[in-house]
C-alpha cells in the first residue's frame, strides 16, 4: 500500500495551545521526541521550487522543523531524477579517491539559492536543517524521513527526462515509511 498524497493535504494541523499536562512517570516529553519533521527534496526545477514553497509554508504553519534534502553523485542530473545503475561493461577508469567537497558545496549552494527563490528570504521563521548525502535521491530522502515525518517532493513533467532518469517522487511513494506529498508544478 503506497503513502501517496496527490495533492497537498491539510495534514499535519496547526497546532492548538492546549493546557500543558505534566507527562506520566514513562512518557516521553516532546522534548524528547518531536512531533516529526517535513523532508522536503530540493532542485530547481519549477516542481522542486513548488515543492519547497508548500513545506516551507506548512513547516510555519504546524510549528514543524524542515530537512531540506539536496543528494549529489557523480553523473546525476541536476533538475531532479533518480540516476540509473548501467548494465554495461564497467568503464576502465579508476577513481581511487574523491571526496565530493565540490559537488556536496555546489549541493548546499543550490539548496540555499532555491530557499531564496522560493521564499523571497531564506525562512528565518522556519528551522531548516540542510542534508547533502551522496547517492540516488529518491533513497536518500527515504532513508532520512522516520514513520514520524512527511516527505515533500517536486511533481515532475512526464516525458522524455523522466524516462531517462526515473521519477523520484515515484520512488518515494514506493518505499516510503511516512506520507509523501507531491507538488506539481505550477
Amino acid at each position: 500500500m503506497s503513502n501517496t498524497m496527490t495533492r497537498p493535504p491539510a495534514w499535519p494541523r496547526p497546532r492548538d495551545n492546549p493546557e500543558p499536562v505534566a507527562p506520566a512517570e514513562n512518557e516521553r516529553t516532546s522534548e524528547e521526541e518531536p512531533d516529526g519533521r517535513i523532508v522536503v527534496g530540493v532542485d530547481d526545477s519549477p516542481g522542486g521550487l513548488a515543492a519547497l514553497r508548500w513545506a516551507v509554508s506548512q513547516a510555519r504553519s504546524c510549528g514543524m522543523s524542515l530537512v531540506a534534502v539536496r543528494s549529489w553523485a557523480l553523473g546525476l542530473p541536476r533538475h531532479g531524477g533518480r540516476r540509473h545503475r548501467r548494465r554495461a561493461r564497467v568503464h576502465p577508469h579508476l577513481v581511487l579517491y574523491y571526496d565530493g567537497t565540490e559537488p556536496r558545496d555546489a549541493a548546499v549552494k543550490l539548496v540555499h539559492d532555491s530557499l531564496r527563490i522560493a521564499t523571497g528570504d531564506m525562512a528565518q521563521d522556519v528551522i531548516v536543517t540542510v542534508e547533502t548525502p551522496e547517492g540516488d535521491p529518491g533513497v536518500a530522502l527515504t532513508d532520512i524521513a522516520t514513520d514520524r515525518d512527511l516527505i515533500v517532493v517536486g511533481g515532475g513533467e512526464p516525458g522524455l527526462k523522466r524516462a531517462l532518469h526515473g521519477s523520484v517522487s515515484h520512488y518515494c511513494r514506493e518505499h516510503s515509511r511516512c506520507p509523501v506529498v507531491v507538488v506539481p508544478a505550477r
